[in-house]
């Protein structure tokens, strides 16, 4: 038997897919698939939902006639075989690195990522405006949403679907149902029935028994109609899609390439109603160690191939996430009224623990951000103490329901906010740099950070305390500094900062875990004459006042340092600082935060210095403040 020509090699756009055969598509499926499980393996990242969708990849590419047609991957950590079929193969191991491929579609990538997405349930919208777009202009292209099971748990979903029948007659939606929570069990049959309903004859058929049915009153019109739609529906499924306006095709086997690209092209050639495509994939097909793995490998660091083992490092202390998770199970013990909510993270934020020691009060509400905080405000509202545990990233999502919901009833829900500050690989889509400004807003609303381990147990402790308002702590990615942990933490003092070193001539004040940092930044300008005071805020909200104006009052320099954006800690301290007329008695301050833009993603350590939030950059901020260089520095110690 004569070798099998590879033929990735061959393909360096969409076009060259098109001339394929059937078998040539799957044998180029199952190089696409070769590829991305070694170009992970090198770089982490999201593997699984990639490797569901490498069938579905290929075939989209092969039918449609992208970029003119416009392809949007929700969510977009599964279009790795995406880039590696679009031009971008050579760069696949920069996948998530400083100066790489981003680990999300993004449109100053390619002219093939129409839409940059990271956060789910976006693509169906983005869609929508491109189908209103094209029909304005008169243009022809086709739009297609990629959109996962998971990601229908969300209602902006819904508002699209429901708003696309009104707005356009031409557009699909590809439902990737990877977790077999819509379908039944998929085989010949149903995929027949898919190819079946979406071919030209039916299409043909059905568009003479409308022109037949109009010669009729139009409530015999309007009942067979819904006649052939239900008949449909209940070979099919996906009456709730035809009610919301769709034609609804599937479920089919997504890892069938001859179905696949059969019902494709009959989609592609409906262009009197928006379709909706049913398939069904497995997350991590194709790579044994993921399909075995019971996250199916979605989310890996580096990891040997043949064996699937991930050479995860050994962590010298616990994650924060796992702090948190601890510290409320302790609280929980002690008190029933304590629950937790989830917006489909659990393992990410911790409540896989809790909810293994309290499921009756652990709720994971989907990809629902929105829900989630109204759903912990009801609870709060009947005497309940929920934490609703969010990264920063997707507690933007629910910021209308923070205010409304939460903050102007003086609901005392507690927001555990992770991956607060930068988060590295995953780039500038996931970074935690807005909660600050955008919780610290908020008329009474507690806001506090944790600098290291023990902290965060204490603050875990204070918001349960809290039951007359609104609060939150927030904490980063990653494990601790070694802190000791108490057996079960005491509250904090609400409003109370301390100093944990003293000094003379500069004051750090850190709000968060950029406190080892400046401790640091205060050894080095020891060294260099300059006596320096480091302080600890704990709170963003309500400040401490006496701890402020202290710094203020006995220092020449004061510098704030906080992991978040503009307008946050350090523009509260500068406005009450203002308020009280201390700036202008000559206090040399500086507000050290992230930087005003969107950070690329690379290490977090390089992205922290960067932006000036590492030691150096502190000690720099100091000087500059102080209007000292290091060589006079140098003068001051002689």
């Amino acid at each position: 038997m004569p070798p099998i020509t590879p033929l990735l090699d061959k393909v360096h756009t969409p076009a060259d897919t098109r001339g394929l055969s059937t078998a040539e598509l799957r044998q180029l499926a199952d190089e696409v698939r070769a590829e991305t499980i070694d170009a992970v393996s090198q770089t982490g990242g999201h593997l699984g939902a990639g490797l569901g969708v490498v069938e579905l990849t290929v075939a989209l590419h092969h039918v449609y006639e992208t970029p003119k047609d416009i392809l949007i991957w929700d969510v977009g950590h599964q279009a790795y075989p995406h880039k590696i079929l679009t031009g971008r193969r050579d760069r696949i191991r920069t996948l998530r690195q400083g100066g790489g491929l981003s680990g999300f579609t993004k449109r100053s990538e390619s002219e093939y990522d129409p839409f940059g997405a990271a956060h789910a349930s976006t693509s169906i919208s983005a869609a929508l405006g491109f189908c209103a777009a094209r029909d304005r202009s008169g243009r022809d292209n086709r739009v297609v949403a990629v959109i996962g099971d998971g990601a229908m748990s969300a209602g902006m979903a819904y508002e699209a679907m429901n708003n696309a029948a009104e707005t356009t007659k031409q557009l699909t939606v590809i439902l990737n149902d990877n977790d077999m929570s819509i379908a039944p069990p998929v085989g010949g049959m149903s995929a027949y029935m898919a190819r079946l309903v979406s071919g030209g004859g039916y299409q043909s058929l059905r568009n003479l028994g409308k022109s037949v049915a109009k010669a009729f009153p139009r409530p015999i019109q309007e009942a067979a109609r819904k006649a052939e739609e239900y008949a449909r529906g209940m070979v099919t499924g996906g009456t709730l899609f035809e009610e919301l306006g769709f034609y609804y095709v599937g479920p089919i086997d997504g890892h069938d390439m001859e179905s696949l690209v059969a019902v494709l092209k009959n989609a592609r050639s409906i262009v009197d109603r928006p379709v909706l495509v049913h398939v069904v994939t497995q997350k991590g097909k194709g790579y044994a160690p993921a399909e075995k793995a019971a996250d199916k490998h979605h989310a890996v660091v580096k990891f040997d191939v043949v064996t699937g083992q991930q050479a995860k490092a050994q962590a010298k202390a616990p994650s924060y996430t796992k702090v948190f998770a601890t510290e409320l199970i302790k609280q929980a013990e002690r008190d029933p009224t304590i629950c937790a909510i989830t917006a489909a993270m659990p393992s990410g934020t911790g409540l896989d623990l809790f909810g293994a020691r309290f499921p009756e009060r652990t709720y994971d509400v989907g990809i629902a951000e929105q829900h989630a905080v109204t759903f912990a405000a009801g609870l709060a509202a009947d005497g309940m103490k929920p934490f609703a545990a969010i990264y920063s990233t997707f507690l933007q999502r629910g910021y209308d329901q923070v205010v409304h919901d939460v903050a102007i009833q003086g609901l005392p829900v507690r927001f555990a906010i992770d991956r607060a500050g930068l988060v590295g690989a995953d780039g500038a889509t996931h970074a935690g740099s807005f909660d600050i400004g955008y919780m610290g807003a908020l008329p009474g609303m507690v806001l506090m950070a944790a600098s290291d381990e023990a902290e965060l147990a204490r603050m875990v402790a204070t918001s349960v305390a809290i039951d007359d308002r609104p609060s939150a702590f927030r904490y980063p990615r990653g494990e601790g500094t070694g802190a000791m942990i108490p057996d079960l933490a005491e509250p904090l003092e609400i409003g109370r900062g301390h100093v944990v070193r003293e000094g003379g001539a500069v004051a750090l004040l850190s709000f968060g875990a950029r406190l080892p940092e400046c401790l640091r930044a205060a050894d080095l300008l020891a060294a260099r004459g300059f006596s320096t005071t480091v302080a600890d805020a704990r709170f963003a909200k309500p400040l401490d006042m006496d701890l402020i104006l202290r710094l203020a009052r006995e220092h020449e320099a004061l510098i704030t340092v906080e992991e978040g954006s503009v307008g946050g800690f350090g523009a509260f301290v500068l406005h009450a600082l203002a308020e009280r007329g201390v700036l202008d008695r000559g206090l040399k301050i500086r507000t050290l935060t992230l930087p005003d833009i969107f950070q690329d993603q690379d290490k977090p350590e390089v992205m922290y210095a960067q932006a000036g939030l590492d030691a150096d950059g502190i000690v720099r901020a100091a000087l500059g403040a102080l209007g000292a260089t290091d060589a006079a520095a140098a003068g001051r110690r002689a």
